[in-house]
């Protein structure tokens, strides 16, 4: 613990939150320091802390408030001051009316009932008298209570009104109001208005809820109101609590006092009756309470009123007290110990409204009451959290009765409770007031145990939603879109939600608030500040902070509907334009300057015109003029002395046009004033005014016409609306030129003097808006028909970036294979969607007809549509066209499905008809057709055909809408009728089926929504009601979709989405998800079940966050098996039983089953964490050792039991085998090889390549190339890193190479011998021995794992027994034992004698396990972690003998479904665990119990080591952390009371990828860690340092090219990053990044143009078709062209370095200038295939005639041209061109081999060509004799071809993972293995001396060896003979 140096402050957590003595220490400033002074409370100066003690905190430095008041930035943490309780009056001193403020008629009166002076505020109108708390609306009370008492008495027959405003954790402002005034429930984004209800006294209930909104009546009590704001803000609108802002008490009604408190008091009761009952309550403090007279009870006097309430008995829509009154003969403690009856005449008081308002408030069926009542324990299990003061503990409940049976939650850490009737027995009702609503993850119910009962359970994660993406444009209007100041993000409008679209990778980001369509945007000069204004009667204006997202105001305009808006450059200024009331226009100016730090906005001026007014911008010079158009007029505005002033502008002739948009001159001119500039004004009659705004007069006037000679091949398109002139719709101006849009479609570019248009680009539809990017390189467009793109004028390319429907989405279809989206809508259009990128792939336009309907075929490239006309058309998306059309409907399509197995379709229109199709012909035939079987209504949802999953059943609604039909999906035979129409009880109307959808087949159930607002679950085969959800949403729930594990729910209502968590039976927890402005008519899962689509009036793509449920965790259900070593005697088998419960509850133990054989058989069984003995049994005479430790289960154990059996067939590598006996004498045999949802667990890369059959080894060991360096790192591997800091050992993997490296040499040593990619390496304790594991190659090799010498670098045995792959190895402290795990698919763990490497056990698992450790201070323990639990073993032997005892535990409940996915042990006895939703678990290994969690980071954790005190941890999101956890030893004696705050992190840094292996000294300062990006960093904690160690490329490497002087070499990669390499080092020095683009080719510019150092060039092509060239000197890009319109495909300069010449996939072949960027020659000679190679030859002199420079160029189809080019004279020749023989019909029918080309270097007349042909071979083609002169055959086709310039070497890399040296001279051959996969790139130095070869993202750099130097290599570098394929 860190302590200052004067006061004793101690720091905790990561917060920065100083703790002292007497309350919380304030960062005030650089210089002084301040301090609560103990007595008075009041800040005084203190000695400043010792900084460098405080290094941990996190201190933010932050003003000090006025005194009095709080400032809202700095309350991170409750104030010590406000506790227990804090009076506000008092505090706020409201009788001296300094801090507070009063309006009307407030005065103070003596009240006789308290006997005390009381504030009476009166009035006719609440809103002109109050009393308001602070004195102004820019302080903050900051008060952090989270229970607000309000002591107040309406005054009888008036009205009043309450509002809070209360600030969120986010800053967010929400006002919660409450008022007799109200007549409902109305809920916004930041509003919450709550009627406050009062019911009549005669005890006659009215049935009406409007009967009982009104005045007060005449008997009206003083009530004490208790609000839970942190419940009320979570409930309705999902956020969290942070403190009050401000407080306004308006008439009519008397107020007492006002109190906050983080306490729930009860004032029934007092601190003696609490005291005596040993009751978890909390009395009223003495200053809070009413008076009572002598021997009466509070209750009798006065109205006590929480909320929000869980008694279901309330008024829907209605919060209601519900009083603990008893009669007076009862004992004061008494009351809370039976069951009480409150009479009617009690409960008819002041009451206050929820429970429609509660989303967690719904209704049950009568069948789903409990029968038995459960047995209830009223004291704590633990007496620490049973104290009065403990906010962690759970109120007690109070016993209450009832006449109705409902179900009560208590909140997200609740118990469930059942409410039976009087007399039945005991119930409870709970009371949420302390619960820990924060933190629902990890909180529990301490204080009422229900065993029998359902555990509430709230929906995780949360949220459970998150918004990926949104395809659409507009809604209100198309003219919004703006550029960012830096030109990368475009900011555009759809519908409600504000879209950031990052241009450079088209991700976006997302401004949600507005509640209507967003009617305009704009920024300020810098783009920090963002205005939004949204539609709607009373227009709501938002600013946002554009860099974080943040909303920093939002302020009504008083403007009916706001049109426009426009930021001044500063910032500081605001105008909005739209209507008033009166439908007159009206301009206001708000002054914005002080937004960005806290401040409100103010109105600056206001005036209303008669003008019209369709464009308004400030000007940019001077924040105070602007200037406006519309119809008839141009206006320039001023303001000046708080009134905003217009002078017109002379128009003249031009008075009667109509202007649309207007633009200032850009660019500042030195001799002219500010405002002495042009003002551009555009108009529909295709008039453009040049006005100068100094002098107020037009200068200049042009008008836009159609051409009226036009060329022959171009028709000028017809304009959008009539008149001579091309409408202009918008206008933009640079300081170069001007852009244009225009209603007939086209965007324009003009020079400023608009001689001639330079550039233009034609859309679909009118042009609504344009805007020149601040670089003056772009120009956004925007569409009417709703897209929006941009020009390049560079590149003079269109760029559409978003298209969208324009209008309503009626229907849509999801198909999982191709992951494509298909949509229908009142526009007339069919589109299709990538859900990838989120682009259009097709769209399909009717004229006369709606498309309604539409679906995907399941197993076919074809979608189905059904149109209004009642026509059914299939289209193929492979031909994009129409197939077959069904006119078997008279009606618009209703319905249309495809069965899940592909083999019918159903359709069904608006007149009833139904018709099925067989799909198994390629035109689908009709098989039957119904009529009057459909319901007619129109009013139904998307989903009125559906089908289960197994194809069986198909469902309707129909024939009425009444009544729901189940079908044979094969025949159409009814099965089922079931009629759905319940009479409401609230309503006289019968109910209706809206939609339907099946649940998963396992459960046999159909879901169906309801007119009533209900969901209905019924049984398919008998049509029974199984259960129901009530007030689904506000209004009927439209849509309906259920997950294919049937956990989630998905519905929808008007505007808003819900995740219910389906599997919870009673109090079904949901969340709301907004966004659409309108109605949603469709929602569904994707198949994957990784995402969610919602279609209304845009394309709504959410990330569905949730893990699927995990399997059961319940004992005997998870058993393993062993098989047996070669030495084991014969089979064994036996058979295990459940574990049953007697009638004291005490479960039976399990009878051990002797075994004869070793290894043993195990059995895994679950453990309550609360045990903590009999872990492991201590049975010594037997081989198993079983026992069940299920005690405290609360229901009885499944009867299915296990059944092991071995099978000894003397073979080691054989894994056992798993079977189930289910009882009935059939045994299944498990199968669990789903690949599981963790990034921990290892997935080989695929590879096509196969290894070799033959391989030509050199001869006595006189090989011509040596292994010099391997470039890069496996970052697919895990833990394939390893690193002792004491030895210095340092060794990882790159493919199948496990390279040791020097670190501080950088020398490397390479083992070879794996045959394929090496997933895991670990280290023996002495460093003296490695073990690496690879696996079986998609069966073309065995799983293997080697065991090498590390002194020697020796392999020293080879290991096999794992099938598939191996995901984890491990040795014990004392070296004698090694363990191994496979993967998901092998799942075995094999344990290992570490000296002689023998078999002494192996298990196979139920379910994958992800990593296992060997416990440090015990050799014989071990602990393992997979899904949902983590294994502890214990091994016990005698001689040979082996004894496994083996205990299963699963996390705790409170942690929820995961996955185990990391483990490391600390200090005895600790163990933590990491999971797959980011928590650390620490298990207590003594007991094994897990007592304490903490989430670490947002991502999975993969990586967890600890010594000492410190934890590091590493997870897929990239972050690596440090943690102090020294605390962690002494909570765990807390047991499960510990929490995490005394865990803090110390640092933390972000890497380049996901964290996959990592090795860390013991003190944990520095370490080396690798990442999946293929980076090891060296991590340095002390020095907050990270170095990259090892660096590669991540994908595919593509090219390698090297320097003139071979100093540097440079490779290009898919991951579109170009990187050089220093030569002697292999250091990388410079990398050029492109985002979302592959580098295809690359070259270095010759010696010739590169002799000096500062002209050394490297140019790369990419897949866009770019070509880029950048200075290596320099450091920067200096040259972007784009001559291809496909990727690029091979790039070459010429001799001279002059010419760039690129080759395409297209065949197309460009000659460009690297000086000017101009293509100088086009070459279609190959047109269609790509080009493999492009080289040039020195210039020379031939035979044939021909002078200059010699070039060659070959494609994909076997065809090599020969080129002579003088380029300075503009000549290029054809010399000779090659067309290779291949077979007619090849055995490789994909992926064949390149061609590939090359001018002999020792030969200067020879041509080496190698490709698919006939034969496998070399061929040598003379270009003087015109044919092959030599042919040199091959192992197999080559797929890489380099030439040696300094030797006559060929290497020759093969698909088969060989490399192959060719000595021409001596016609010798090697082959050389190291490779993982196909050598696709082969490439020597200048040189000669160095070769390069690639095989996807693996680089070797071999060193070429002469003749003279051919030595035998030493043992330890010989490389090991590969595996062969048999």
């Amino acid at each position: 613990m860190a302590r200052g140096s004067g006061a004793g402050w101690r720091v905790r957590g990561r917060s920065g939150r100083l703790v002292g003595r007497q309350g919380v220490l304030i960062f005030r400033g650089p210089q002084s320091w301040v301090e609560p002074d103990p007595k008075s409370g009041a800040a005084r100066p203190g000695p400043r802390p010792a900084l460098r003690e405080l290094r941990c905190a996190a201190l933010v430095a932050r003003p000090l408030s006025p005194v009095g008041l709080v400032s809202p930035v700095s309350l991170c943490t409750p104030r010590v001051w406000q506790h227990p309780f804090l009076n506000v009056f008092k505090h706020l001193k409201v009788e001296e009316w300094k801090r507070s403020t009063k309006e009307g008629d407030v005065t103070t009166v003596m009240d006789k009932t308290l006997k005390g002076t009381v504030y009476r505020i009166r009035g006719a109108i609440p809103a002109g008298n109050f009393i308001q708390l602070p004195k102004t609306s820019t302080q903050s009370l900051g008060l952090t209570g989270r229970y607000l008492y309000l002591l107040f008495r309406p005054i009888p027959m008036k009205y009043f009104v309450v509002h809070l405003d209360v600030t969120t954790e986010d800053s967010q402002v929400i006002r919660i109001s409450f008022s007799n005034l109200f007549k409902e429930f109305k809920s916004t984004s930041t509003w919450l208005q709550f009627p406050f209800i009062y019911e009549e006294t005669t005890g006659l209930s009215k049935t009406s809820k409007t009967d009982l909104i009104g005045a007060a009546p005449r008997c009206v009590r003083w009530t004490c109101l208790q609000l839970d704001l942190q419940v009320i803000l979570m409930l309705y609108l999902n956020r969290r609590y942070s403190h009050i802002k401000s407080i306004k008490l308006c008439a009519n009604q008397l107020v007492k006092n006002i109190y906050t408190s983080d306490l729930s008091f009860d004032p029934g009761v007092t601190l003696s009756e609490v005291r005596q009952a040993k009751l978890a309550l909390n009395p009223m403090p003495r200053e809070m309470s009413f008076p009572i007279p002598k021997g009466e009870k509070w209750h009798d006097h006065y109205m006590f009123i929480r909320f929000p309430t869980d008694d279901s008995q309330m008024l829907h829509d209605s919060v209601q007290s519900r009083l603990r009154h008893t009669s007076k003969s009862q004992e004061p403690v008494q009351q809370f110990l039976r069951p009480v009856t409150d009479s009617r005449a009690i409960q008819d008081r002041v009451s206050l409204i929820q429970q429609i308002t509660s989303p967690m408030s719904w209704s049950h069926r009568a069948n789903s009451v409990q029968k038995t009542i459960p047995k209830i324990n009223l004291t704590s299990g633990d007496p620490e959290t049973s104290h009065l003061g403990d906010q962690k503990s759970c109120r007690k409940g109070v016993l209450a009765g009832g006449d109705a049976t409902v179900t009560c939650a208590a909140n997200d850490d609740g118990i469930d409770v059942y409410v039976h009737k009087l007399g039945k027995g005991p119930t409870i009702l709970e009371d949420p007031g302390l619960g820990e609503i924060a933190n629902p993850r990890l909180t529990k119910s301490e204080t009422i145990s229900t065993k029998n009962s359902s555990r509430h359970r709230c929906l995780l994660p949360d949220p459970i939603l998150k918004l990926k993406g949104v395809i659409g444009f507009g809604g209100c209007s198309t003219k919004w879109a703006l550029w960012s100041k830096d030109g990368s993000y475009l900011v555009y409008p759809c519908h409600a939600v504000i879209v950031a679209l990052i241009v450079e990778t088209g991700e976006q980001r997302f401004f949600i608030g507005h509640t209507d369509k967003v009617s305009s945007l704009t920024f300020n000069g810098n783009s920090t500040l963002l205005a939004s204004s949204q539609m709607g009667l009373l227009s709501m204006v938002r600013l946002w902070n554009f860099e974080t997202g943040k909303c920093l105001s939002i302020f009504k305009t008083q403007i009916h509907s706001l049109c426009f808006l426009s930021f001044s450059r500063s910032g500081a200024v605001l105008c909005g334009v739209g209507k008033d009331r009166h439908g007159k226009t009206m301009l206001v100016v708000w002054n914005t300057a002080s937004v960005s730090h806290g401040g409100e906005v103010m109105v600056l001026a206001k005036a209303h015109t008669d003008v019209d007014i369709q464009a308004l911008k400030i000007a940019f010079f001077d924040d105070t003029r602007m200037v406006s158009c519309g119809r008839d007029n141009i206006r320039l505005w001023r303001i000046r002395g708080g009134t905003l002033r217009s002078c017109p502008v002379n128009l003249g002739e031009y008075h009667a046009l109509e202007f649309t948009d207007l633009a200032f001159e850009e660019g500042l001119v030195a001799n002219r004033e500010p405002e002495d500039r042009t003002l551009f004004v555009c108009s529909r009659s295709g008039h453009i005014l040049e006005i100068n705004y100094k002098n107020v007069t037009i200068q200049n006037a042009r008008r836009l016409l159609p051409s009226l000679t036009q060329p022959a091949h171009r028709k000028e398109k017809q304009t959008f609306n009539s008149g001579p002139g091309i409408a202009i719709n918008s206008i933009s101006i640079s300081s170069t030129f001007c852009a244009m849009g225009s209603e007939d479609g086209y965007l324009r570019l003009w020079p400023l003097d608009f001689s001639s248009v330079f550039l233009e680009a034609e859309h679909e539809g009118a042009v609504s808006s344009v805007c020149i990017s601040p670089d003056g390189l772009r120009v956004l467009s925007t569409t009417s028909t709703g897209n929006l793109g941009f020009l390049d004028i560079q590149s003079r390319g269109y760029s559409t970036l978003v298209r969208s429907h324009a209008d309503l989405i009626l229907a849509f279809a999801v198909e999982g294979h191709r992951k494509q989206l298909a949509t229908v809508s009142q526009d007339n259009t069919i589109r299709i969607w990538d859900l990838m990128t989120m682009q259009q792939l097709y769209d399909f336009t009717t004229t006369e007809e709606t498309p309604c309907a539409i679906t995907f075929h399941p197993t076919q490239q074809v979608f189905i549509c059904g149109f209004s006309n009642g026509v059914v058309r299939s289209f193929s998306l492979v031909a994009s066209d129409l197939l077959v059309e069904y006119k078997q409907h008279r009606g618009a399509v209703t319905g249309l499905t495809v069965s899940p197995d592909g083999n019918y379709m159903y359709s069904s229109c608006s007149q009833g008809i139904l018709a099925l199709y067989n799909c198994s012909t390629p035109k689908y035939t009709v098989l039957r057709i119904l009529s009057n079987v459909v319901c007619q209504n129109a009013e139904l949802g998307t989903n009125i055909l559906v089908v289960n999953e197994d194809s069986s059943l198909l469902a309707f609604v129909g024939p009425s809408k009444y009544t729901v039909t189940i079908m044979d999906a094969s025949s159409l035979d009814e099965l089922l009728r079931i009629d759905i129409s319940i009479l409401d009880l609230e309503s006289t109307k019968l109910d209706s089926a809206l939609d339907i959808c099946f649940a998963p087949v396992s459960s046999g159930h159909l879901l169906v929504s309801t007119s009533s607002n209900k969901v209905l679950v019924l049984d398919v085969k008998t049509g029974c009601l199984i259960r129901q959800l009530s007030n689904v949403h506000q209004v009927a729930c439209s849509a309906l979709a259920l997950s294919k594990d049937g956990q989630f729910l998905l519905t929808t209502g008007d505007r808003a989405i819900k995740v219910w968590d389906f599997q919870v039976k009673f109090n079904t927890s949901f969340q709301v998800f907004i966004g659409h402005s309108e109605p949603v008519q469709g929602v569904a899962f994707t198949p994957d079940q990784q995402h969610i689509i919602s279609v209304g009036d845009a394309i709504f793509i959410w990330d569905f966050l949730a893990t699927p449920e995990k399997t059961s965790k319940s004992s005997v259900h998870w058993s393993v098996e062993s098989s047996s070593s070669p030495a084991t005697g014969p089979n064994i088998s036996g058979k295990i039983g459940d574990a049953a419960f007697g009638i004291n509850e005490v479960p039976r133990r399990l009878i051990p089953v002797p075994s004869l054989a070793s290894p043993p058989h195990l059995d895994i069984s679950s453990m309550p964490p609360e045990r903590n003995h009999g872990v492991f049994s201590e049975s010594d005479d037997e081989g198993i050792c079983l026992k069940s430790c299920i005690a405290g289960m609360t229901q009885k154990v499944s009867e299915l039991s296990v059944h092991v059996e071995e099978k000894v067939d003397g073979n080691a590598s054989g894994p056992g085998k798993i079977k189930l006996d289910t009882g009935n004498g059939r045994i299944v045999e498990a199968q669990n090889n789903v690949r599981p949802d963790s990034y921990k667990h290892f997935i080989a890369r695929f590879k096509a390549s196969t290894l070799p059959k033959k391989i030509s080894f050199p001869n006595n060991n006189c090989e011509r190339l040596r292994l010099k360096a391997v470039v890069g790192y496996n970052g697919n591997g895990r833990g394939n890193m390893v690193w002792r800091p004491d030895t210095g050992f340092f060794a990882y993997t790159c493919g199948c190479v496990i390279v040791v490296e020097d670190l501080h040499s950088g020398s490397q040593q390479h083992w070879l011998g794996h045959p394929e990619e090496i997933s895991t390496l670990t280290v023996r304790h002495d460093a003296q021995v490695l073990a690496s594991a690879s696996g079986w190659g998609d069966k073309n090799s065995r799983c293997q794992i080697r065991i090498w010498d590390v002194p020697e670098g020796t392999c020293l045995k080879v290991l096999f027994h794992h099938e598939t792959e191996v995901q984890a190895m491990a040795y014990s402290q004392n070296n004698r034992l090694f363990i191994t795990l496979g993967d998901y698919s092998d799942r075995t763990i094999a344990l290992w004698n570490a000296f002689t490497y023998e078999l002494m056990s192996s298990t196979r698992f139920m379910e994958p396990v992800h990593e296992v450790a060997f416990n440090p201070f015990s050799a014989n323990e071990l602990a393992c972690v997979g899904q949902g639990a983590i294994t502890f073993w214990l091994m016990k032997q005698w001689g040979a003998d082996i004894n496994l005892q083996v205990h299963r535990v699963p996390v705790p409940e409170e942690i929820g479904p995961v996955e185990l996915t990391s483990i490391c042990y600390s200090i005895i006895p600790l163990l933590y665990s990491g999971t797959n939703t980011g928590q650390i678990c620490v298990w207590d290994i003594s007991t094994n119990r897990c007592f304490m969690t903490w989430e670490a980071d947002e991502g999975e954790i993969g990586v967890l080591l600890c010594s000492g005190n410190r934890l590091v941890s590493g997870s897929n999101t990239k972050r690596i952390r440090l943690w102090a956890v020294g605390a962690v030893q002494e909570l765990r004696l807390k047991g499960s009371g510990a929490r995490s705050s005394s865990v803090f992190m110390e640092q933390e840094m972000t890497l380049d990828g996901a964290v996959v292996s990592a090795s860390f000294d013991d003190s944990m300062d520095m370490g080396i860690v690798g990442t999946t990006a293929g980076t090891l960093w060296y991590i340095n904690w002390a020095e907050k340092t990270n170095i990259r160690l090892i660096s590669g490329h991540k994908n595919k490497v593509n090219e390698v090219t090297f320097s003139p002087t071979e100093s540097h070499c440079a490779t290009c990669g898919d991951d579109g990053s170009v990187r050089v390499w220093s030569l002697a080092s292999m250091e990388l020095v410079v990398q050029f990044q492109v985002l979302n683009q592959s580098c295809l080719c690359l070259a270095w510019s010759p010696s010739a143009h590169s002799s000096r150092s500062e002209h050394q060039q490297v140019v790369a092509g990419y897949s866009d078709g770019t070509i880029r060239v950048f200075s290596i000197s320099r450091t920067e890009m200096e040259l972007k062209i784009h001559p291809h319109p496909v990727a690029l495909t091979a790039i070459s300069f010429s001799v001279d370095g002059q010419i760039i010449i690129s080759g395409d996939k297209d065949g197309i072949v460009a000659v460009s200038s690297p000086r000017t960027g101009i293509t100088i020659r086009v070459l279609d000679d190959h047109k269609g295939s790509p080009i493999t190679v492009i080289q040039s030859k020195s210039r020379e002199y031939y035979d044939f005639g021909l002078e200059g420079e010699l070039w060659l160029a070959a494609s994909a189809d076997r065809r090599v041209s020969v080129w002579a080019s003088d380029w300075l004279r503009d000549k290029c020749e054809l010399v000779d061109w090659l067309t290779f023989p291949a077979p007619n019909n090849p055995k490789i029918a994909t992926n064949l081999p390149p061609s590939l080309a090359a001018f002999c270097p020792w030969n200067s007349s020879m041509l080496i060509y190698v490709g698919f042909g006939l034969k496998e071979e070399v061929l040598f083609y003379s270009l003087h004799q015109k044919q092959v002169v030599e042919r040199i055959p091959l192992s197999y086709f080559a797929t890489s071809l380099c030439l040696s310039p300094g030797s006559s070497l060929i290497a020759i890399g093969y698909c088969e993972r060989l490399l192959r040296l060719i000595d021409c001279m001596s016609k010798t051959e090697q082959d050389f293995v190291g490779h993982n996969d196909a050598v696709h790139l082969c490439r020597f130095t200048p040189s000669g001396k160095l070769l390069f070869t690639a095989a996807y993202n693996e680089i070797l750099v071999w060193e070429v060896l002469s003749l003279g130097a051919v030595a035998s290599r030493e043992t330890k570098n010989i490389p090991l003979r590969p595996q062969i394929a048999t």
